[in-house]
């Protein structure tokens, strides 16, 4: 089985890369973006469409989609981002982040439709959400969510409970108990996706500049090993990787999602499995799993293995450890023990956690720069609508100022280390140590390791 190389995505469409210049000399622009990821890329393509005139300039470390944007679990979801009452404040309220929720739901169509006019072949299939419970507990988590959502606003249209034999007709896992479902979810191969918004972005006119590494941000400046972009603001787009940059080592946890895929599977294989609504499915247990049937068929999954790399240190181009690896395809043979199947690839890959678990437009005036991000593992179309958001904090009128629900300050760091390693190393054995303790006893009741874990989290 074939590890790293990026990820399964990245490495089997390596045609469809294209290979672009780095920076040599100085730049002046506009908006200088940094980081060719999903969140920079849209605010580039945002603001080429709200104003045409304006000069953007992308800047990369690596190459387009190197980050999590080309090793996630390919989901453009409409789940809810971030925690609700951490979001809330005096200038935002519970219409607001009703709206925020809506409009990452309409960002699903909006997207898989974008591409489908445009020509790009993204392998979308719109089959909505789906998170599977597998035990009482389980079952009795997402009855207690999906009543949250009813309270909250959220109609039957946008979320409900299935049974159990609802469950199981869509998705043939022994002792599934039930699932939370919603229609506001796409899968699709998320190399491709962002190698289309690059292509759309250049076609609009926007400068990317590849193997550029932004060493410090100052005033406006970039500055590099090989020049310096000057803007009139920067827009600091890198997610997981925020670490590196000077004054911004806690400020962003780098967390670490691993995934494996198979070998495509005969249609025997899938008669017996089911599936045929290709939902993005995850499950409902404290280490979950996600997951989604692929267009060329095979299972794609993921999870927590190792959960974070000391003093934030980021990974060896998705180069993955054998026991996670294992780990992992333990979880999917556990999903459909009859069913024999053969792995091609695993990888890894960080996602950007603030500490509140939400995220945000951090705009500084004073320093010309806005800082976006935060995703917490939703960021397939959370930055769709975030760079909207921040392109329209930057170009357009009155008709283009956002939500006030992505506008805010980053919140506080994450404590130093060791504090950091203790903490999310701790949160991962206690979410275990939940998961064997429901399993064992059995009933409705949520454990009190994983009560533990959220708050030691901050969740």
């Amino acid at each position: 089985m074939k590890t790293g190389n990026g990820s399964f995505w990245l490495d089997s469409t390596r045609g469809l890369a294209k290979q672009r210049p780095r920076l040599e000399g100085d730049l002046h622009c506009d908006i200088a973006v940094v980081g060719a990821g999903y969140t920079g890329l849209w605010t580039a393509y945002w603001l080429t469409q709200m104003d045409p005139s304006l000069r953007v300039a992308v800047l990369e470390q690596e190459y387009v989609g190197f980050g999590a944007s080309g090793r996630n679990g390919g989901w453009i979801s409409g789940k809810t981002v971030g925690v609700r009452r951490n979001l809330l404040s005096s200038s935002v309220d519970h219409g607001d982040l009703l709206a925020m929720e809506r409009e990452c739901h309409r960002a699903v169509g909006e997207i898989v439709d974008l591409m489908a006019a445009e020509g790009k072949e993204i392998d979308a299939h719109r089959g909505g959400w789906m998170q599977v419970a597998r035990s009482e507990s389980e079952r009795e988590r997402l009855r207690r969510h999906v009543e949250a959502d009813r309270e909250w606003g959220l109609t039957p249209d946008e979320v409900v409970l299935l049974g159990a034999e609802e469950a199981a007709e869509r998705f043939r896992s022994p002792g599934v108990t039930g699932a939370m479902f919603s229609p506001f979810a796409a899968s699709c191969n998320p190399a491709k996706l962002v190698y289309a918004l690059a292509e759309l972005c250049e076609d609009a006119g926007v400068e990317i500049l590849e193997n550029t590494r932004v060493e410090s941000i100052r005033d406006g400046d970039c500055r590099t090993s090989r020049g310096h972009v000057h803007a009139r603001n920067v827009v600091v787009a890198v997610e997981g990787y925020t670490p590196a940059l000077p004054g911004l080592k806690r400020s962003i946890l780098p967390m670490i999602s691993s995934m494996v895929v198979t070998q495509p599977l005969t249609p025997a294989q899938w008669e017996e499995i089911g599936w045929n609504g290709y939902e993005c499915v995850s499950g409902a247990q404290h280490v979950y799993f996600y997951s989604q049937r692929t267009s060329d068929g095979r299972i794609a999954l993921g999870g927590r293995g190792r959960p974070y790399f000391w003093n934030s240190r980021t990974d060896d181009n998705g180069e993955l450890d054998s026991a996670t690896a294992e780990q992992l395809m333990q979880t999917l043979r556990g999903l459909f023990p009859s069913v024999p199947m053969a792995f091609e690839h695993a990888w890894r890959g960080v996602l950007g956690v603030p500490r509140d678990w939400s995220p945000f437009i951090d705009v500084d005036h004073n320093r010309r720069t806005v800082r976006a991000g935060g995703y917490a593992g939703q960021g397939v179309t959370a930055a769709f609508v975030a760079g909207r958001a921040t392109a329209g904090l930057l170009a357009g009128g009155p008709a283009e100022q956002p939500n006030p629900a992505w506008i805010r300050k980053a919140p506080r760091n994450w404590e130093p280390e060791p504090l950091r390693w203790i903490g999310t190393r701790a949160v991962q054995t206690l979410y275990s140590l939940a998961d064997d303790a429901e399993r064992r006893r059995g009933g409705p009741a949520t454990s009190l390791f994983g009560a533990v874990a959220d708050k030691v989290a901050g969740r």
